[in-house]
């Protein structure tokens, strides 16, 4: 009877997390719709070469862009940060139920662990809304979230892809390819010791994928397809077997990709 119910807070608990995934996915993918939308509707005011609201335009001017503001930019960006970084934790998490049993580690822990993550990639939300906002100010990215300047792409992909062969990266990718290690040197038992190591295991992972989400700057941040294919690759790239084989080869085809766009420029 005992095990019935282990088994059944198990398979609850497993439940809510993939149903908060899909949830998150399908609260952007509404949120890029209604943006391309809107968008679309005052496309007339638009500048076409740089996405902003044509200042000459005296109806432009007077309409709502919510994505100019923190509040909703962050609250996109959150659910982002959910959407894409939460399927990346599922080694985590079997790796912390590996040690329920001889670590006396409880479904408290478990929770904890994936409270702590989500908080520090909250935390990363907010900084780079800031980043956004202020790239918006300059005009250097478009209502959309994409760069303005093919220069800034550039840039960009050159960054993340050298920075797959940097000494941090080895280290936060370390930790997040075998979060076990992490587990045995830094054990905390209950609910408050899942959380510390949640906000150790995600200070590590947001060193490891920063850059990658930079690069929503490069096909949008409010391109769905754009930010689900890095989604992809960051669940690949901690993929116990074959994760640390593709980081610097996708560091190399960032730096080729980066190339080839400043080349076709001219």
């Amino acid at each position: 009877m005992q095990t019935t119910a282990k088994i059944s807070t198990r398979s609850v608990l497993w439940l809510a997390f993939f149903v908060g995934i899909l949830f998150a996915w399908w609260t952007l993918y509404s949120m890029s719709l209604s943006m391309n939308m809107n968008l679309f509707g005052r496309s007339i005011m638009m500048d076409p070469e740089t996405g902003f609201m044509n200042k000459n335009t005296s109806i432009g001017m007077g309409m709502d862009m919510p994505m100019s503001r923190f509040g909703p930019l962050f609250g996109m960006w959150a659910i982002m940060m959910a959407a894409m970084m939460l399927p990346t934790m599922v080694p985590t998490l079997t790796s912390y139920e590996d040690l329920m049993v001889s670590a006396d580690g409880t479904r408290a822990g478990w929770v904890g662990v994936i409270l702590g993550y989500t908080a520090v990639w909250i935390a990363f939300a907010a900084l780079i809304t800031a980043v956004q906002l202020s790239f918006l100010a300059f005009k250097m990215v478009d209502m959309m979230g994409a760069a303005t300047s093919v220069w800034l792409s550039v840039a960009l992909l050159i960054a993340a892809g050298m920075y797959q062969f940097t000494r941090l990266k080895e280290v936060c990718h370390g930790v997040c390819h075998s979060p076990m290690m992490y587990f045995v040197g830094h054990w905390k038992t209950g609910f408050f010791g899942g959380l510390r190591m949640g906000f150790g295991l995600g200070t590590f992972c947001v060193g490891c994928c920063n850059l990658f989400m930079a690069l929503g700057f490069v096909g949008g941040v409010m391109n769905f397809l754009w930010m689900g294919l890095a989604t992809l690759f960051m669940v690949i790239e901690k993929l116990p077997q074959i994760g640390h084989r593709v980081s610097r080869p996708m560091g190399i085809l960032l730096i080729i990709a980066g190339i080839g766009l400043a080349v076709s420029t001219y």
